[in-house]
């Protein structure tokens, strides 16, 4: 593995520099695969995680090891099988396929969008041997022209049409309520295959201790509690955007990584000119459409933008600058962050859907997950700034 590529985006690791937990799930996922890839009902192996767990490196790792195992000239169960890792987010699509052209087990076909493998498996009638997915949770739960997604639900349509089936899924997560999972719907989904779950709670990114991650816990429920202190982990809560971008400027040049994320509070409109974030004196454009194969966080003219969550999900930043945009408050009479729906610009995400509802609380929801994700990309350094006046002041006073 390049130092690049290692050192950027999730975390990918050989065998020597998985913990123990992770080195615990490789093998028992190896061994369910195994075991199941012949059975009449496909095997189901969830992986559990918050952001940050490991899940995507330990993820790629054992893919790696099963398309070894699948291309070998050495007779073995796993021989001549027929693979593919599914992600549902363009820009680890493309992490993907670029580790794929430095490690010789890997071919870039092995990495696919759901929707087009589902298409294909369907019309031609093929089954795949393993599918795994990372970021289940990004897959559709309903039908999405846009995306030439028909079916109900692209977790059952891969389902269908593999033996077995390993996916990452984190509830918290979940960016769309076009991907929601009623809390109480996995668990009857599962019953119905075979199936085995693995949860892990290690945190690999955030360097700081478990204050730190207790904190970004706490805020994304909606309490605040005294800000946290550790020497390792570089914690701010900034009065203005522009001196939080400049200091995120500083690390990028000494550490690289770091950048400059948001919330989807701010106007954006895909090909139609460029669209600002602003940050009390700091103004900056959104992340453009990436057209090119390199991820938005490894091309050095994005220390020039903000990213989204849609451009970060899934990724490794040494620093993280988050702006906290106008659709996260606060409210002083229960001194608890509050966030209002109407105010975040991404309407993508809150689609009606008529299955799930009361959609209020799952908006909110959605709010507090992609601030859960930005909160948590930074591994050596976080800072903070709110739009909103009465949380910025708040924030300040911890």
């Amino acid at each position: 593995m390049t130092t690049e590529l290692s050192a950027a985006t999730f975390k990918l690791a050989d065998q020597a520099a998985l913990s123990p937990a992770q080195q615990k799930l490789e093998t028992q996922l190896m061994t369910f695969i195994k075991t199941h890839l012949n059975t009449p009902k496909t095997g189901l192996f969830v992986i559990h995680g918050d952001a940050g767990t490991g899940k995507s490196a330990v993820l790629a790792a054992a893919f790696a090891k099963l398309q070894a195992a699948s291309r070998s000239t050495t007779a073995n169960p796993l021989q001549q099988t027929n693979n593919y890792l599914v992600v549902n987010h363009n820009e680890m699509l493309k992490i993907y396929k670029r580790v794929a052209g430095i490690t010789p087990e890997l071919r870039k076909k092995d990495f696919q969008k759901p929707t087009p493998l589902i298409n294909r498996l369907a019309k031609t009638d093929q089954m795949a041997d393993v599918v795994f997915i990372d970021e289940a949770h990004l897959l559709l739960t309903q039908p999405d022209r846009y995306n030439r997604f028909d079916h109900q639900n692209q977790l059952q349509e891969l389902i269908n049409h593999s033996r077995v089936v390993v996916l990452v899924f984190d509830a918290r997560q979940v960016l769309k309520l076009k991907s929601y999972w009623q809390t109480d719907a996995l668990a009857p989904f599962l019953q119905q295959y075979p199936h085995q779950l693995f949860n892990l709670d290690e945190q690999f990114r955030v360097t700081g201790n478990a204050s730190v991650i207790d904190w970004i816990n706490h805020f994304t429920q909606g309490q605040l509690t005294a800000k946290p202190h550790d020497a390792h982990f570089d914690f701010q809560i900034f009065a203005d955007g522009q001196p939080l971008y400049d200091r995120i400027r500083q690390r990028d040049a000494t550490a690289q990584l770091s950048r400059v994320i948001a919330t989807a509070d701010f106007p954006y409109v895909v090909n139609r000119g460029t669209w600002y974030v602003t940050a009390g004196g700091l103004k900056l454009p959104w992340d453009k459409v990436n057209l090119t194969d390199d991820p938005w966080a490894l091309r050095p003219e994005t220390l020039n933008e903000v990213g989204s969550i849609y451009t970060i999900q899934g990724f490794d930043l040494n620093y993280a600058g988050v702006i906290l945009g106008p659709s996260v408050g606060y409210d002083a009479k229960t001194d608890r962050v509050i966030v209002h729906p109407d105010r975040y610009e991404d309407q993508e995400a809150f689609k009606n859907r008529d299955d799930l509802g009361q959609l209020a609380p799952l908006k909110a929801q959605v709010i507090f997950n992609s601030i859960n994700v930005l909160m948590k990309r930074g591994r050596y350094g976080l800072y903070l700034y709110a739009v909103d006046p009465a949380l910025r002041q708040r924030l300040l006073a911890l």
